[in-house]
């Protein structure tokens, strides 16, 4: 008997020991998967401000180009019902001429217009990140940068956890470096998107 109750002893304390080891494993399961939806429901919102600035501007532009539509269809059949007077039409061409450039104006005009809005509005968490790093001369940690960007905008809810995910974004897109020191990870901004910018000018240059 006693050997019995020693090997039922030992299958429990196994059991026991294996249960704990999965709670464990369970728990830090859930941390990482709320961690995720948190950067998700972030990146949600920022989709979310662009579709509704994108709307804005195709309405924008909308409302133009039915006018410069109208202008040419009411110009078609001027050449087909009067072909033996080309005196009158000229100047029918150089009016819808004078409409094109006008229609053209329109909408640059409005998505300029646009462009000025949605720098109004509120920033992404991608851009507040981006832009604090090129401000920094130093590596920062994700904690560090929360804690400024919470300090910067007290109205916004930025967690730890959703700007290590967003800042490993960056990282995946070649707009962040990322630094290890022992245990802890730093990120800094990277200069490389700046280098198309000066790709135009040689050619300017040689046209």
């Amino acid at each position: 008997m006693s050997e019995i109750q020693a090997s039922g002893t030992e299958l429990t304390s196994q059991y026991t020991a294996q249960i704990t080891g999965d709670l464990e494993l369970n728990t830090k399961e859930q941390e990482r998967i709320g961690a995720e939806v948190d950067a998700l429901q972030e990146q949600l919102r920022t989709l979310q401000h662009d579709h509704t600035v994108l709307v804005n501007m195709q309405q924008a532009l909308g409302s133009a180009s039915p006018a410069a539509e109208a202008d040419t269809k009411a110009t078609v059949p001027v050449p087909r019902q009067a072909p033996a007077e080309p005196k009158r039409s000229r100047p029918k061409k150089t009016a819808t001429a004078a409409a094109g450039k006008a229609a053209t104006k329109k909408p640059a005009a409005e998505a300029s217009s646009a462009k000025a809005s949605k720098a109004a509005g509120k920033p992404s968490l991608v851009d507040l990140i981006r832009n604090h790093l090129q401000q920094q001369n130093e590596p920062r940690s994700a904690a560090e940068i929360s804690s400024a960007l919470t300090q910067a905008h007290p109205d916004r809810t930025i967690k730890t956890t959703v700007v290590r995910t967003t800042v490993e974004g960056l990282v995946a897109r070649s707009h962040a470096h990322r630094t290890k020191q022992g245990s802890s990870v730093f990120y800094t901004a990277t200069t490389t998107p700046q280098s198309p910018e000066a790709e135009p000018q040689p050619k300017a240059t040689a046209s």
